[in-house]
């Protein structure tokens, strides 16, 4: 069995989409025997996740599963190797940045991405 690392993409749609686009891109680990299985594997995934429901305005919200738009095998395992990088254009990028350093207090102070350890 191998290792491999998919991006799985949601449209995130509210009411009746008459909004800004949204889209959720998520990084997801799929074990399978090659990559046709672990494609599957994470078309399948995307296809349960699927999800809705009501906001306070009583507007469905919905992740919408769109496709599996990475697929990459994990040879393995090094120190340091990109896993996933995304260019993010903003107006405001002052806003960007505190927003990053925020982020990374939240987890300097209360650990919660160690959810993620392998035990």
């Amino acid at each position: 069995m191998n290792w491999y690392l998919s991006k799985i993409v949601f449209q995130i749609v509210c009411g009746e989409g008459q909004h800004t686009p949204q889209f959720d891109e998520q990084l997801r680990l799929i074990i399978a025997g090659n990559e046709q299985e672990a494609f599957d594997k994470a078309v399948a995934l995307g296809e349960k996740e699927q999800d809705g429901f009501y906001n306070p305005e009583q507007q469905l919200v919905q992740w919408k599963f769109i496709n599996v738009a990475e697929l990459y095998k994990l040879s393995g395992m090094l120190d340091g190797a990109e896993v996933y990088s995304r260019i993010y254009e903003t107006d405001d990028p002052d806003r960007y940045i505190d927003f990053t350093n925020k982020k990374a207090d939240h987890i300097r102070h209360y650990h919660t991405h160690k959810l993620l350890e392998l035990l």
